[in-house]
């Protein structure tokens, strides 16, 4: 990934309420799909992009290092960049391209030149911490987390990248995951996955938070939240990382049916407007007999849920 300011070419081949818990008035679901066959350490970051699907393998393990897919609608991988420094997250942006969110920056990328273009450091001074969940709000800007490496305690930070300002918005954050946002713009999601604990924020006309957050939905058990999306009629579909599964939680904060996968750690899910929820997996953290069960382990996977998705916004710069 280039240095603050710097233009590089990158090689083909880079590196995009009340208390509740997930048992309340839940449903038996769906079985998803495999889409496409992977071995991905920790995809995540799945973005739909009109034809194609965006996500990253964030530390890349099982190809040498950090990596961006895209993948065409019938599951063939049409690119992949492989990037030095780990990246985590992408929007769409006015100015076409991607916002892509590294250990170390954002950048603009511009798929069809291969370069990328930094934009402004994102705890560039802090050697522990890299990108994690993001995603473009409805107002045009780009909400992105902030993690330990290891997960250190509190080392976390979610930020807003709004026409070129990045603003602080919560310190003391472990691992923030499901930012997500309503469909009319008024409330911004987000989780930290140490906690099991997932918030609603209110926002204003500019899409900045307002007041304090209040506790939306919380997990139980082995089963965390990770990363989640909205969809049309204002219900989340949150990826359940050591639950097997994708859970729908209604606006009410309580949990639904569910769509059920063949591997454990589920990571994020992506929504079309016409209903296909594409879901990244990963291989991270499963000991070799744990992955002799999950053979599917770091693919992404594929559900019809009947609900249609909202076009992910564009992010101006």
């Amino acid at each position: 990934m280039p240095a603050h300011g710097k233009r590089i070419a990158l090689r083909p081949g880079f590196g995009p309420v009340s208390r509740q818990t997930e048992t309340t008035g839940e449903q038996r679901g769906m079985q998803a799909s495999l889409f496409k066959e992977l071995t991905c350490a920790l995809g995540e970051g799945p973005l739909w992009d009109e034809d194609r699907l965006w996500f990253f393998d964030i530390t890349g393990h099982g190809v040498g290092g950090p990596r961006l897919y895209c993948l065409s609608e019938g599951g063939s991988v049409t690119e992949h960049w492989d990037g030095e420094r780990m990246a985590s997250a992408a929007a769409r942006t006015a100015k076409g391209g991607l916002l892509v969110a590294t250990e170390t920056d954002l950048m603009h990328f511009d798929p069809a030149a291969g370069i990328a273009e930094s934009l402004c450091p994102l705890e560039a001074d802090n050697p522990i911490t890299r990108s994690n969940d993001g995603r473009a709000d409805p107002q045009g800007g780009f909400w992105i987390g902030t993690m330990g490496r290891n997960a250190e305690a509190g080392a976390g930070a979610i930020y807003r990248w709004h026409r070129g300002e990045l603003r602080a918005l919560r310190k003391g954050v472990t691992i923030p995951n499901a930012i997500c946002f309503a469909p009319d713009g008024r409330e911004a999601y987000f989780a930290d996955t140490r906690l099991k604990t997932i918030w609603r924020w209110r926002l204003d006309a500019d899409g900045w938070p307002v007041g304090a957050p209040a506790e939306f939905h919380v997990m139980q058990g082995e089963d965390s939240p990770d990363g989640a999306v909205i969809d049309e009629t204002g219900s989340m579909w949150l990826a359940v990382w050591g639950g097997w599964r994708v859970q729908r939680i209604s606006p009410d904060g309580i949990a639904r049916e569910r769509i059920e996968l063949p591997v454990s750690n589920v990571t994020c899910p992506a929504l079309t407007p016409d209903g296909r929820l594409y879901v990244t997996t990963a291989r991270q953290g499963l000991q070799p007999s744990e992955l002799d069960k999950q053979p599917l382990a770091g693919s992404v996977f594929l559900a019809e849920i009947g609900q249609r998705g909202i076009p992910e916004p564009r992010v101006m710069l």
